[in-house]
């Protein structure tokens, strides 16, 4: 009777072992195909040129486009980095791109780059502040810039503590929901 238990525990104990393993290899699997890493060079090519982490670059594009080259919002911002035609010219002036069209944006590499240059614009315009370069990115530096001065947003006017768009709100939490997911399987396997 003692031995038929231990022979049973063994078998439980051996399917157990089986399943983890087997199961440790499809899960960051599964997680990798909710949470692709395309045009990863570049992504890293213009987060290194402008000094933005790589993850947080693939967690905004997963959270504004889901990696859809050809998104465009109900509100006119297109391609994977969701940029509207008005601040891709402005952002192409600065880059010195005189011929500037707004199918540009649709274009993976110029998308990137057009939005990698813009996320550092606002860092650096932010001192580095991620959620409002993140609130500015999604609803606008006019509108960050107007809560930094509200006392119900703002206690310092330098951060926010209150957020008044509820998809500027909610819009943070998902890149930094993305951004840990992304930090957490792909920087294992580089």
């Amino acid at each position: 009777m003692i031995i038929r238990r231990r022979g049973r525990f063994l078998i439980v104990v051996t399917v157990i072992i089986i399943m983890i393993y087997i199961l440790s290899g499809v899960i960051p699997k599964l997680i990798r195909t909710l949470y692709p890493m395309k045009y990863e060079d570049t992504i890293s090519k213009y987060a290194v040129e402008y000094g933005l982490d790589i993850y947080l670059i693939a967690a905004i594009i997963k959270v504004e486009s889901n990696f859809d080259t050809l998104a465009r919002s109900n509100k006119g911002a297109l391609g994977l980095m969701q940029i509207k035609a008005s601040t891709g010219k402005w952002i192409g002036e600065k880059l010195g791109i005189n011929d500037f069209e707004e199918e540009m944006l649709y274009q993976p590499e110029m998308n990137i780059k057009m939005g990698c240059w813009y996320l550092n614009y606002l860092l650096k315009y932010y001192d580095g502040n991620i959620q409002l370069a993140l609130a500015a990115y999604n609803g606008g530096l006019g509108n960050v810039n107007k809560w930094l001065k509200d006392e119900r947003c703002s206690e310092d006017g330098v951060s926010l503590k209150y957020i008044p768009f509820e998809e500027t709100s909610t819009y943070i939490k998902k890149i930094s929901k993305a951004y840990n997911i992304y930090k957490r399987i792909y920087s294992i396997s580089n």
